[in-house]
């Protein structure tokens, strides 16, 4: 039986910063493993326009090559969108029944946790591992001294998939901010240069 950490998001790009969260995870927690689990499309970010599934896929699945211990899952390409983390979960532990699985999540989204769909069902069948995020908006009572809400030492991400899909737009170099192999293959597909 294994811990597994799910590290939802859209990875558009996938950066280093989502990489050192996964390894902070696997290296200095109780998880085994983290699962990237690539979101289609974010109930809460409806009208954005992001790379394909298939393409998202590639740069994550390079960008962990290296590290055995830092999976990938398309599982939500094949759900009704919008996603609902809920609906995952159940898919997940069906697939993987012997597992044990925790929620890694930011501290922007723990001011709107609950209002994600279910939430209060989720809560009470998963840990989540929250990393610290910059956030002004205030947490709900109910979860700030929630039992299976644990706040870690994660380091802070600086940079966003936002930030850099802007900066490659205006030509700069972001090299150091995405894993190298993903980087070449952004390069080469030339995308966000819109």
């Amino acid at each position: 039986m294994q811990k597994i950490g799910l590290f939802f998001g859209t990875f558009d790009p996938i950066h280093k910063g989502h990489i050192h969260l996964a390894e902070y995870y696997v290296n200095s927690t109780d998880l085994d493993s983290v699962m990237f689990v690539i979101t289609p499309q974010n109930p809460f970010k409806q009208n954005s326009k992001i790379l394909s599934n298939k393409n998202r896929l590639e740069l994550v699945s390079l960008a962990i090559k290296s590290n055995p211990k830092l999976q990938v899952s398309s599982i939500e390409f094949d759900l009704p969108t919008p996603n609902y983390t809920i609906q995952t979960l159940k898919k997940i532990k069906a697939y993987y029944p012997k597992d044990n699985f925790v929620l890694i999540l930011g501290e922007d989204n723990l001011s709107s946790f609950d209002k994600w769909k279910d939430y209060s069902n989720i809560l009470s069948d998963y840990e989540l591992y929250v990393y610290p995020r910059r956030n002004n908006e205030a947490i709900p009572k109910n979860l700030q001294e929630h039992p299976k809400i644990k706040r870690s030492n994660a380091p802070q991400i600086e940079i966003s998939s936002s930030e850099i899909r802007k900066r490659i737009q205006k030509g700069e170099d972001v090299s150091k901010f995405i894993p190298k192999l993903s980087w070449s293959y952004l390069k080469k597909k030339k995308f966000y240069r819109f």
